[in-house]
């Protein structure tokens, strides 16, 4: 357990340095106090409008609920655990038992919820990509077991640094990080190409038989899809590219104060990012956005308010 404060103490501030960094504690325990309800409420929400949006695809569908999941579980479970260890450190108080558990259950909704935006990144670049093959290669039972291989793999990650801790554990995420942001980059940046290659396909198909509409029909909606997608990336990619420089920063510089402090409000960020996604569904995807406006419209109180 010593080995273990000694890693995460590179990242998080000494109880020494509670007057040097009282301002950072304080700040950061504001924001997530408000930032936890309404990743919970955001994404509960979510999560039900999206269960009732049957004009999803099922895999899409799929990965939204594993993404809103893992956000619940960040305001649910990270972000209070955090605002409490924040208020122990403002106390001048705290234990390495709650250093460590807060870094792996940080770990495992963090982890998780990149590996989703990922996953539905790669998902929208091969719906564009394969065309009339995604449906046969890309079915509903391989993406669960996608979204499966991800929490395991997230609590395998996040589990290992309680055995071996070490440096090595933060510079393979820093990796992991960096080389999930480029895969996600090169797969909007195809989807990108492939969306202006097929424009003039689209046209042609507009004017042939009505199965060839259909089937342009279908192609238009999974590029809505992808743009809506492409607004998911960049705010994820605005909340955690912060978070990622910074830890490989501490690794190659060493740890400093303003390392620390920066890390603390990089962290937030990282968290303000399930309450984003939410708001986002609802604006950039119009089924999302439909099916939540009949589910408000249904709602007995508003019956009420507007029969008044």
């Amino acid at each position: 357990m010593n080995k273990s404060c000694e890693v995460l103490l590179r990242y998080f501030p000494s109880l020494s340095k509670v007057e040097d960094l009282h301002s950072t504690y304080f700040a950061n325990c504001v924001f997530n106090s408000f930032l936890s309800y309404t990743a919970i409420m955001l994404n509960i929400v979510t999560i039900h409008v999206i269960t009732k949006t049957s004009s999803l695809p099922k895999t899409l569908k799929t990965l939204l609920l594993s993404l809103a999941v893992s956000d619940v579980g960040v305001g649910l479970l990270v972000q209070p655990f955090c605002t409490s260890l924040l208020v122990k450190w403002l106390q001048n108080n705290g234990s390495c038992a709650s250093y460590v558990a807060f870094h792996i259950i940080q770990c495992l909704f963090s982890r998780a919820s990149f590996s989703s935006v990922v996953a539905i990144s790669v998902d929208r670049f091969l719906a564009i990509h394969l065309h009339l093959r995604y449906q046969e290669l890309v079915t509903r039972k391989r993406v669960v077991a996608v979204v499966i291989l991800i929490w395991v793999l997230s609590a395998f990650l996040s589990s290992l640094f309680l055995w071996h801790p070490s440096e090595v554990n933060c510079i393979i995420f820093c990796i992991c990080g960096a080389a999930g942001l480029l895969l996600t980059t090169a797969a909007y940046r195809k989807i990108y190409f492939a969306v202006r290659h097929n424009r003039s396909q689209i046209r042609l198909l507009q004017v042939q038989q009505v199965a060839e509409n259909e089937e342009m029909s279908n192609f238009a909606g999974r590029i809505k899809y992808a743009v809506g997608i492409f607004y998911v990336y960049l705010v994820f990619v605005f909340c955690f590219l912060p978070h990622l420089i910074c830890m490989a920063a501490v690794e190659i510089y060493g740890p400093s104060m303003a390392l620390k402090r920066f890390y603390l409000f990089s962290m937030t960020l990282v968290f303000l990012n399930s309450s984003l996604n939410p708001v986002i569904y609802c604006w950039k995807m119009r089924h999302i956005r439909s099916a939540l406006m009949n589910i408000l419209r249904n709602m007995p109180w508003l019956r009420n308010r507007a029969s008044c």
